[in-house]
Order: C-alpha cells, then sequence, then structure tokens
C-alpha cells in the first residue's frame, strides 16, 4: 500500500493568508485545491511537500459570475462537477462543460477543480510508477534521474499535458488571474504553458491560480473531441478543440486549432486556421485544416495507443471537432 508523507496541513480562509503561508514554507509549500493530482503523486514520492496549503474554504476561490455577454470568471477551486452542472456555463459556454464531462469518474470530478486540472501535472508511461518501479529503470530526467526514456538522447522532459480543458482555454483565450505576496497578474492561457515537461508552466511556485476568465460569446463557438482508450476515467492521449467566429455571410473570419495530449503543452496549429480564416467552414476546408492538424501532430511513445495511430486520428478527431461547428 503507498501511504502519504508526513506534511503540515494549513487551510487559510482568504487568498491573503494562503499566499502569505506559501512565502513562508518557501519551495517545500504546495497549494492543493481538491488533490486528485497531488495525493497520488504524493504517495509514489514524485512530490514531497512538507508543507500542503489547501484553498478548498477561500470563498472567493468557489465563486462563477458573469454570463455570455460580459464574459465568465470562475472561481479556481470550483469542482469539475459543478462546472458540468451549471445552467450559465452550459448555456453560453457548452465547450467547457462537455470538456469538464470527460474528465475522469464522476466521483473524482466531485472533488477536483477546474484549477486543478489547469495545472495538472505533464504525464508519461516512464514517470506515473511507484517508487520502486522507478528506481528499478534508475528514475527519469523529470523526478530522481537524467534521463529521458522517451528520448534518451534528449535533454529535454517530453512528459505531455494531458488536461482535457487547457487545450479549450487556449482556443477560446482565456485568461488566468494570478496572486502572491508580490500581488497580482493577469497571462493569456495561449502563454501559460511552456514546451517542457519539468517547466510546463510560465508560473511561480508561490502563486496562486485565483480564477478563470472566459471571455465574452461575441459569435464565437468551440468544441471539444477526446480520444481515450475507455469512454470514462482515462486522460486524453489526444484532445483537439477547435474554435471559429465566422462574419454575416457565413464566412470564418477567426479561427484556431489546438491539440493536446501529444506533446508538454498544448499545440496550436496556424496551418489549420489558416485554412478556414476567409472561407466558408464547408467539407473541402474542413479537410483542409484537419489535414494541417494531421501533418503538425507529433505523438509521443509514452502513453497510451501506439503513436503513429494517434497520429492519423488527429484528422479524424479535427474532422469532428469542426463537423460539430457547422
Amino acid at each position: 500500500m503507498m501511504r502519504l508523507p508526513k506534511f503540515d496541513y494549513r487551510t487559510p480562509r482568504e487568498i491573503v493568508e494562503a499566499v502569505k503561508i506559501m512565502a513562508g514554507s518557501g519551495p517545500e509549500g504546495q497549494f492543493v485545491a481538491g488533490g486528485t493530482d497531488l495525493y497520488p503523486n504524493m504517495k509514489r514520492r514524485q512530490q514531497t511537500p512538507k508543507t500542503v496549503i489547501s484553498v478548498m474554504r477561500v470563498p472567493e476561490l468557489n465563486q462563477i459570475s458573469g454570463d455570455g455577454k460580459s464574459g465568465i470568471r470562475i472561481g479556481a477551486s470550483v469542482t469539475l462537477t459543478d462546472i458540468v452542472e451549471h445552467p450559465l456555463i452550459n448555456r453560453d459556454y457548452p465547450v467547457v462543460a462537455h470538456a469538464a464531462r470527460t474528465i475522469s469518474t464522476p466521483i473524482l470530478r466531485n472533488m477536483g477543480t477546474i484549477g486543478g486540472n489547469l495545472l495538472l501535472d505533464t504525464r508519461c508511461n516512464y514517470y506515473d510508477q511507484n517508487y520502486e518501479w522507478r528506481k528499478g529503470i534508475n528514475f527519469c530526467l523529470k523526478k530522481d534521474g537524467d534521463v529521458c526514456w522517451v528520448a534518451p538522447g534528449s535533454s529535454k522532459c517530453w512528459a505531455v499535458q494531458s488536461s482535457d480543458l487547457v487545450p479549450v482555454m487556449v482556443a477560446i483565450g482565456a485568461k488566468f488571474r494570478l496572486a502572491s505576496t508580490l500581488g497580482e497578474r493577469m497571462v493569456d492561457a495561449a502563454g501559460f504553458y511552456n514546451d517542457d515537461g519539468i517547466d510546463y508552466l510560465h508560473k511561480r511556485p508561490d502563486e496562486l491560480l485565483v480564477d478563470i476568465h472566459l471571455p465574452p460569446l461575441n459569435g464565437w463557438r468551440a468544441s471539444y473531441q477526446k480520444l481515450r482508450r475507455r469512454g470514462a476515467f482515462d486522460f486524453p492521449v489526444l484532445g483537439v478543440a477547435a474554435y471559429v467566429q465566422t462574419d454575416h455571410s457565413g464566412s470564418v473570419k477567426d479561427a484556431k486549432l489546438v491539440l493536446g495530449g501529444i506533446a508538454p503543452s498544448p499545440v496550436d496549429v496556424t496551418e489549420a486556421s489558416e485554412a478556414l480564416i476567409g472561407h466558408p467552414l464547408d467539407t473541402s476546408h474542413i479537410a483542409a485544416a484537419a489535414e494541417a492538424a494531421y501533418v503538425k501532430a507529433r505523438p509521443l511513445d509514452n502513453t497510451d495507443f501506439v503513436m503513429n495511430w494517434r497520429k492519423q486520428m488527429t484528422r479524424e478527431y479535427t474532422l469532428r471537432a469542426l463537423q460539430d461547428l457547422r
């Protein structure tokens, strides 16, 4: 049986209190919300914070406000179940509710939070194992070792970004608000993720993700498609988020296509967007965008399924995502 290591557990009631505790804890502190990612990692000794700071009792982090006309603010500790069931999100931002619904199981969605999914640790077949298993291969570059077993000749960690909500947030242009003892800052989702399996967030350890800001609708639509072995529980081994905005004539005036589950960060396929912008969202242009996504996709051999087949599925799942928006 894998057990949690010993740690000090703190439960602040305000953002100011939470960031002060983190500042005092230094590199041995860690924020936690639902804990569905952190606690298993701690049991496997992938992360071993001495102080765990729960933010689930901070009221500001548990609120949803706004609407599709002005934009919605979602507190980082709002559970995935609340995202799935919230009438305003289902009405104005159904892509967010749909993507959240594909995450894990109902029981874990009751615990897991939107912020936790957006900050999800990168995953890899060589990393997400117990301590003894990892010790048997002399560990890996991401934790305790000096070799990336996905690409032994590389100095970079290739653990994969496996969040379902990340590609959606990048595609629709969401923004994140972060707080620390140094103040607050707002960052674009598109610039928040780094293409490195170890240093995968443009976020300081002392910063707390406070809330997520979804942009006003202004006529745009978005869709998300997920590839996984089972219809529930599994992480994505390919996620496709598509965003389009059309003009009065039906031509696409703005578009974005983002791939998840195939690299250390979400992949923005600009070639797919270029294949759509200025054209009607018809069969031929959808096919051109799907082909561009297929060419750009470079799935890694450190998740479920054969990587070449996952690459082929990029074309099919892009077709599905864009056909949803017709």
